[in-house]
Parts: C-alpha cells; structure tokens; sequence
C-alpha cells in the first residue's frame, strides 16, 4: 500500500532534482567563465581597456566593439573582461581572509569555553552591530579610497560570520565519543582540537563561505559606485556603472546595464553553487 506514494514522491522529486543539478551546473560554467577571463585578461581582451576613441563615442554593439563603447569611446568588452579581475579579486582575498580568521576564534572559543568564549562572543556582538558596508566605509575615511582598506575591513566585518558557525560545529563535535576516546589515550586538547575535530568542521564552514562572497562582491560593487572603491581609470564593474551615470540621461543604457547584470548574475551564480554545495555536504547552520 505504501509503494505507490512512495513512487509518486519520488517522481514529483526528480524533476526538481535535474534542476538543481542544471542551476549548479550552469553556474559553474558563469563563474569559471569569469576567472578565466579574468587571468587571462590581457591576452583575450580585444583593445586596451583605457584606450580613448572620441570618434565612437556610446556607439552601440558592432563588429568592431561586441558590447559598444562608453563616454570615452573605450571598448565595454575589454573593460568588462578587465573589470572582472578587481570584482572577483576582492571578495576572493575577503572571504578567505575572513575564513581563515573566524575558524581560528570559532575553534578556539568552541573549543576552550569558559571566559574566552563569553569574551570572543561579546566582541562578536559588538561587530555584528555594524554593517559590513558601513565598516568599508569607515575604513575608507580613515585610510583612504581604493580597494585595500574595504578588504581589510570587510574580512575583519565578516569573520564573526563564520566564527560563530565554527563554535557551535566545534561545541558540537567536543562532546562526540571520539574526542573522549583521544583523552583518554592522552592526547593534549590543542592536538585534538586541531588535527580531529577542525578537519571536521572545515568543509561545513567552507561551504557556508561561500554564500559569503556574493554579498562582498555586491557590496564592493556599491562601494566603486559611491567613488570610494576602484578609482579610475582603472576598468571596475562599480565604477563603470558610476561613469554611465552620465549617458543614462541621453538613452546610453547599455554602459550602465551591462557592468549591472554581470555583478547580479555572479551574485547568484556563486550563492546557488554554495548552496548546493552546503547541500550536498549535509551542513548547514545548526541550530
């Protein structure tokens, strides 16, 4: 009696399965497509990307400029693919920078308790209170625009993130039957913690990561388009949708939409790979 609902079940799920697997699938292929385009810059990228033409001024797509061109007369293409190189660099270095760091104050607060946890999770809570962007962009008075200030800021903004996954995946495995076995054979806590239980925890942390840097990159797209990111001339999908401010009023869209559609398409790209990843794993943020 129970084989037909079952079946059913499993019919209505496949369908939705084959989806998943093509939106990750797919989303590989954009993101792959970007860092490929990215390292190899110079060598794909058909013109200068700071190569002035006043003659093609917001032309439009031809064979001799694919995407058209933008105030200056610089081909959209070339700065696209240049573009792609400080977009996908930033949120790179942040989230492994923030990573890195929280894993260490999550293993070490999950791990030791007590009052360095009740410490690390007040100063948590005091980070947690800002906005990432807001840090970004008090960095930026302090020490001045450009990409390196937003960077540190920002890995240091998002570390808790990942540190409180850490403590409560650590807290959770320093009670398994494993870690009791290795004490009682005599083996020190700190070796423990980082040789059995870290392993463990890793690839969960990594996964959720990853959701991470669809929301730097965003927000480091915002900070260039506030003129407090990548300065120019430097090619930046941001920046470039600040200097299209100016040709939106004359009909000039396609400067503005298309830096526009390749931060929202990278955006979701990478968080459905993270998501299927975390999936896949069987983490996920505990409870």
């Amino acid at each position: 009696m129970t084989a037909t609902p079952t079946l059913a079940l499993e019919v209505l799920r496949a369908p939705r399965v084959h989806r998943a697997d093509a939106a990750f699938v797919v989303s590989l292929g954009v993101v792959a497509l970007m860092t490929l385009a990215a390292v190899f810059a110079p060598w794909i990228a058909p013109y200068d990307p700071d190569q002035v033409d006043l003659s093609a001024v917001y032309s439009g797509p031809t064979a001799a400029h694919w995407l058209g061109t933008d105030a200056l007369g610089r081909d959209l293409l070339s700065r696209m693919i240049f573009g792609a190189r400080t977009a996908l660099l930033g949120p790179l270095i942040v989230v492994v920078s923030s990573t890195i760091l929280g894993i260490l104050l999550g293993l070490l607060a999950g791990w030791r308790g007590g009052w360095i946890d009740a410490v690390l999770g007040r100063v948590f809570d005091v980070v947690f209170a800002f906005p990432a962007l807001l840090i970004a962009i008090m960095a930026v008075a302090l020490f001045g625009k450009g990409l390196v200030a937003p960077v540190i800021a920002m890995s240091i903004a998002y570390a808790p993130f990942v540190a409180r996954l850490t403590r409560s995946l650590v807290t959770s495995e320093r009670s398994r039957p494993y870690v009791s076995a290795y004490r009682v054979q005599g083996f020190s806590g700190g070796w423990i913690a980082t040789r059995r239980v870290l392993p463990n925890v890793t690839p969960i942390v990594g996964a959720q990561s990853t959701l991470n840097f669809g929301y730097v990159l965003a927000e480091l797209a915002a900070l260039s388009f506030l003129g407090l990111g990548v300065q120019a001339p430097t090619a930046d999908w941001g920046a470039m949708i600040n200097e299209a401010q100016a040709g939106l009023l004359g009909g000039h869209f396609l400067p503005a939409i298309v830096p526009a559609v390749a931060v929202v398409i990278v955006v979701v790209a990478v968080n459905v790979i993270g998501e299927e990843v975390s999936d896949r794993i069987g983490g996920g943020i505990p409870a």
